[in-house]
């Protein structure tokens, strides 16, 4: 499988900045630089660059800065919109209509990780029912002692009746850009790093609606990994001989379907992928929810993440934090995007009862029995053999029967964590570092505690 980057001319901006060539594929986030997988999280390692810092719990939501919103402190801990702050017009830029939407926001405190970072990526698991719809925004502090202005990270809501979920191009000051999903320094050599972020939500409600978008969870991932083709080996660990139940579904078999969703196949690699996960914690679309579906498709699901995981802007459905988003519209689950150090740190995830959804790319000789090379793909980590290889869901498959794979080790580790490699053809190209969305319960067990505090999730 080959990809076809959508943003080659942002990639080749970026390339020219750091000296290499950047090739975008199936998953939104470019790799301007510096996406790597460097060691441990959040503090578990003295040498790690990944930290991710998630607003979760009530004293969370209080710490933060409240303008029309409520801290919900039953149940789920979140905030809510209840005394909008007054009203603002919003023209959607796909459809064109401009409407005016009663407002409240909250902004958090500012967040200072423990290494500078080069790199951010935000996601956020919230209920926005109809009439409803939230934008999350990012100011950073620089190392030189400036401020980024306030940037979008998206534009969201779990559905696309009132407006259409998107990204924002065109966002940077000469020092740093967004891409699609990621904030990133422009020239990580130049030694400028994000010292310090906050992140801003503003929560929006048709006038006169009673309706209230909440949010659960917003946190953020940085890093600052230094470029590398290789990463250390590691040995069968944790997971060995395990492998989690998880069903099996082909993107391909998707071919030509709903090209206003990117006409599926190898498109779809990202919503196929979140499915697979989302059901092998017993959740799935209901018949009304999936009934736009064309009955003659096979596995409707696939088609239902398509759309409702789809960035109006980007054109495809490889949003990082649109699919973790998309997945906590399940009730009892959670959705992140962060990095996972090493294949060891995976292995704990996976024994506690978690799949990762992990992006790579590769020419084909680089993964024994792919078939395919890509420029930028999804797939699913769902188990690992006696000998310590890797059990992965790949969508990549033309068929639902061939979906499940085994890839060795060695291979699979090197082509998701490296940050730099190069393609067939000799030439340098980036490598995503280990980025992978971790879905899992609200209430996960002690075991799957344990496992995500170890990769710096709460």
């Amino acid at each position: 499988m080959t990809t076809t980057p959508r943003r080659t001319v942002l990639a080749a901006a970026v390339a020219a900045a750091v000296g290499s060539s950047v090739s975008l594929g199936g998953d939104a986030g470019a790799a301007p630089q510096g996406r790597g997988g460097g060691r441990g999280h959040h503090g578990a390692d003295p040498d790690s660059t990944i930290a991710y810092h998630g607003w979760v719990t009530a004293a969370d939501w209080r710490a933060g800065t409240a303008q029309g919103v409520s801290v919900v402190t039953t149940g789920r801990a979140g905030v809510v919109l209840t005394r909008p702050r007054g009203t603002l017009d919003y023209t959607d830029p796909h459809t064109g209509t401009t409407a005016s939407w009663q407002y409240a926001t909250w902004l958090s405190p500012v967040r200072r990780p423990a290494v500078p970072a080069t790199e951010l990526i935000a996601s956020w698991n919230a209920h926005t029912p109809a009439g409803t719809f939230l934008r999350v925004e990012v100011q950073a502090g620089y190392s030189d002692g400036t401020q980024t202005p306030w940037w979008t990270l998206g534009v969201w809501a779990a559905g696309d009746e009132d407006i259409r979920r998107t990204s924002v191009d065109g966002q940077e000051d000469g020092k740093a850009t967004v891409w699609t999903d990621t904030l990133a320094v422009d020239d990580a050599a130049s030694g400028l790093r994000f010292t310090s972020y906050r992140l801003r939500l503003t929560l929006h409600r048709a006038p006169g609606s009673g309706a209230a978008p909440t949010v659960w969870r917003l946190g953020a991932m940085t890093s600052a990994v230094p470029d590398r083709f290789e990463v250390p080996a590691t040995a069968p660990g944790a997971a060995a001989g395990t492998e989690l139940t998880v069903p099996d579904y082909s993107q391909n078999i998707h071919v030509g379907q709903y090209p206003e969703y990117d006409n599926g196949g190898e498109a779809w690699c990202s919503p196929t992928s979140s499915q697979m996960i989302i059901e092998s914690f017993g959740k799935r679309p209901t018949p009304e929810q999936l009934a736009w579906v064309n009955p003659d498709f096979a596995d409707p699901q696939v088609c239902h993440a398509a759309r409702f995981t789809y960035d109006y802007q980007y054109g495809g459905c490889g949003n990082w934090p649109f699919n973790a988003a998309y997945a906590a519209t399940y009730d009892g689950l959670q959705g992140v995007v962060t990095r996972i150090a090493s294949l060891a740190d995976a292995e704990r995830l996976v024994a506690a009862g978690i799949p990762l959804i992990t992006s790579q790319s590769f020419f084909e000789a680089e993964l024994d029995g792919a078939g395919y090379g890509t420029s930028g793909h999804l797939m699913t980590v769902v188990g690992f053999t006696a000998d310590g290889d890797v059990i992965a869901n790949d969508p990549a498959s033309d068929s639902n029967a061939e979906v499940r794979r085994v890839y060795p080790r060695r291979q699979f580790e090197n082509i998701w964590l490296r940050t730099k490699r190069y393609d067939a053809n000799g030439a340098v190209r980036s490598g995503t570092g280990g980025v992978c969305y971790l879905y899992f319960p609200v209430r996960p067990s002690s075991a799957q505690r344990s496992a995500l505090a170890a990769a710096g999730i709460r």
